[in-house]
């Protein structure tokens, strides 16, 4: 497991960042804290060491942005290629936005479109560039071999009140929020991005994968090559995985926008371990009742893992990590 944490001024946002890594060797538990902004948690499951990253990245682009990301390796080489994504997408993406911001600036684009509209386009063609160029380093790397390995990745920007959101594959990013009555509520901003939801399935098929469960998981829907009964991908969209990047499996991810209110107190983002033993209200109530914001990813993931024992006790547990940002500050702001 790789877990890390940066720091960059707005100053400072034309370089690289330079991350500060806190990889735990042979330990399979990982843990960072950001008092009164994030915490960040990871369990090793029992399926092999830990596969799943995760960052998070304090002054990104401007003084108060941050950059957050949890990726889940899949694969024989599934934990090297979360740990290249983690590494390479937030300096990668803040690169062709910054190649995007001078292209409107020149062309005067910015000045014909609504300014907001216009940034939010920014970081919508940021990434999706950003992603399809990582992929292809990906495929490049002579001495890492992908065509069976990949990892998913569920990411936000934060830049002020704006919250942008991308995903690829089946983590997640769920809101707590307050209702007008004041009750504490869970708003998912993903989409599980897995062969079973029908757009996917369809893009699948069209390209020739195969979409089929096997009987003895009748509820897990993998992807499959056209005459081979292989690889048996469990999501629709990844990192890596070339072998079937021909047949339907893409890098592109689902981006959306979240404008934080007065109500919104947190987001989580999570690895799959975590949503395949727990509601979204769950998650939601977990985190609020955490003994501070510093416990609150330990105290989800601890959840997860009891969840997991009582629901399948005689299934290997997945390795969780989540993150907690907390945005009442922002969103009051």
């Amino acid at each position: 497991m790789g877990i890390c944490i940066s720091s960059a001024s707005a100053k400072d946002h034309e370089s690289e960042v330079i991350p500060q890594y806190l990889d735990f060797g042979e330990e399979n538990l990982c843990s960072c804290r950001i008092p009164g902004l994030a915490s960040l948690y990871s369990q090793e499951g029992k399926k092999g060491p830990n596969q799943d990253s995760a960052i998070i990245s304090q002054g990104y682009l401007l003084e108060d942005g941050v950059f957050c990301g949890v990726f889940d390796g899949h694969g024989r080489n599934g934990r090297i290629v979360s740990r290249l994504v983690r590494d390479r997408l937030p300096p990668l993406i803040l690169s062709q936005h910054k190649t995007l911001s001078s292209l409107y600036s020149n062309t005067g684009e910015r000045l014909e479109r609504d300014e907001s509209t216009s940034k939010l386009d920014q970081w919508r063609e940021a990434y999706i560039s950003a992603f399809k160029a990582l992929d292809k380093e990906l495929k490049l790397l002579e001495q890492l071999d992908c065509s069976c390995s990949g990892t998913t990745a569920v990411t936000i920007i934060k830049q002020g009140k704006d919250v942008i959101i991308a995903n690829l594959g089946d983590s997640r990013a769920v809101l707590g929020t307050r209702s007008h009555e004041g009750n504490l509520m869970a708003f998912q901003l993903t989409t599980d991005l897995k062969p079973s939801v029908p757009e996917e399935a369809e893009r699948i098929k069209n390209s020739r994968g195969r979409v089929f469960a096997l009987k003895e998981e009748p509820n897990i829907e993998r992807v499959w090559l056209p005459d081979d009964d292989t690889p048996g991908l469990a999501m629709a969209r990844a990192f890596g995985d070339f072998m079937l990047k021909s047949y339907g499996i893409i890098v592109i991810p689902q981006i959306s926008h979240y404008r934080l209110s007065d109500k919104d107190e947190f987001l989580v983002l999570a690895s799959d371990g975590v949503w395949d033993v727990l509601s979204n209200e769950q998650v939601v109530s977990i985190v609020s009742s955490a003994e501070s914001e510093e416990a609150a990813a330990q105290a989800l993931v601890e959840e997860a893992v009891c969840a997991c024992k009582h629901k399948f006790p005689c299934t290997r547990m997945d390795d969780c990590t989540a993150i907690c940002l907390f945005v009442r500050e922002a969103a009051g702001g």
